[in-house]
């Protein structure tokens, strides 16, 4: 069976367990991180010489780098329609996957850490208030692209792109700054609810 390492508080875990539920797999989740068994341990270093959840194990399989896992986790499935098997298909989820982990992770970072975390690293006002902008920014591309779409974020088909996009638009709603009306936002968000599965590990009142 696959074992997913990592607290189920975390954002990336929840990626991982998410895909899990669609991609209809087996998986036996163990808490890892704060709290819970130490990443710091050689044994998990040995997994993962980051020291980040998640971690996939699938017999001798070692998978870390949440995006990764998805990916991998609905090709083993077979489910082209959560990652489509053409190239270009493909390529369209997985480019909104990459901007996800790149420019809208980076994006809310520092206001994150600020405004939930409560870091005293992170408790420059001028910062906070670049941060905000920058991941609502973020939030309105999305919701321009799902205005082209009408449906999901790459199409009338939901994938992978709308599970890693669903946690962190989730994160974006549950942190607590003015947040400015998206009809697109919304009504997808609204549909993402009507799936068990983000119910459970997305909008779960976790951010």
């Amino acid at each position: 069976m696959i074992r997913i390492l990592g607290k189920r508080s975390s954002i990336n875990v929840r990626k991982a367990l998410w895909t899990c539920e669609e991609s209809g797999l087996e998986y036996q989740q163990e808490d890892y991180g704060s709290g819970f068994r130490s990443i710091q341990s050689a044994d998990f270093l040995a997994l993962n010489p980051n020291s980040l959840v998640p971690v996939l194990l699938d017999d001798d399989f070692v998978l870390w780098e949440s995006n990764s896992i998805c990916r991998y986790l609905a090709r083993k499935a077979g489910r082209e329609d959560l990652l489509p098997s053409t190239p270009q298909g493909a390529a369209d989820v997985e480019r909104w996957m990459d901007w996800q982990a790149t420019e809208f992770n980076t994006a809310w970072r520092y206001a994150f850490m600020a405004l939930v975390r409560k870091d005293p690293r992170f408790q420059d006002a001028n910062q906070i208030q670049e941060s905000i902008s920058a991941w609502t920014g973020c939030v309105q591309i999305l919701n321009e692209q799902l205005q082209k779409t009408g449906a999901w974020v790459t199409g009338s088909q939901f994938t992978l792109a709308d599970i890693v996009l669903g946690l962190s638009v989730n994160r974006w709603k549950m942190t607590p700054f003015a947040h400015p009306q998206m009809a697109e936002i919304e009504r997808w968000y609204t549909a993402l609810n009507q799936r068990p599965a983000f119910r459970r590990h997305g909008n779960n009142g976790v951010a």
